[in-house]
């Protein structure tokens, strides 16, 4: 399966592309290129076959990219239902651990009420702390982290 957002690192810069090969690389219909090409992504001349250059193209992918990013400032969450970062109500995170430097922030929407998520390092923490009331919360051990072995398991002695 295709994904959602092509990489534009697969774009070699010093080579021209008809519509064929840009569909081609990216594994997406002839159509959405040229869809592309109206949207703004500059050709080389109005003659057919269309070609675009490569450099373009990889300039053209990476500023579409951009422009979709919307950074979390220090006491913003993003929430995946509203498509923006926000503060979660009552200004209240949980701060879950995954490795001694990384961890998963938790909150919730005030206006969708939906989960809010976050990854940050323990550097960012106090940054966030300033404008947040976090909560840590102490991470659920594993299966396979336990100290004594399950009685069904081979490594029991008996």
């Amino acid at each position: 399966m295709r994904k959602r957002r092509p990489n534009h690192r697969l774009v070699k810069i010093h080579r021209n592309y008809a519509v064929e090969d840009v569909a081609r690389l990216f594994g997406i219909h002839k159509n959405t290129v040229r869809a592309w090409v109206k949207a703004g992504l500059p050709i080389c001349d109005s003659r057919r076959p269309i070609l675009i250059l490569g450099r373009d193209l990889a300039t053209y992918l990476k500023d579409r990219r951009a422009k979709n990013k919307r950074p979390c400032q220090a006491g913003e969450i993003y929430c995946v239902r509203c498509h923006e970062p926000k503060r979660p109500a009552g200004k209240m995170a949980e701060y879950q651990p995954i490795t001694a430097t990384l961890g998963n922030l938790t909150g919730i929407c005030p206006d969708c009420e939906g989960m809010m998520y976050r990854r940050t390092s323990k550097t960012k923490l106090a940054a966030i702390q300033a404008e947040l009331e976090v909560a840590f919360v102490e991470r659920e051990r594993q299966v396979n982290e336990s100290p004594q072995p399950t009685v069904n398991s081979d490594f029991a002695k008996g």
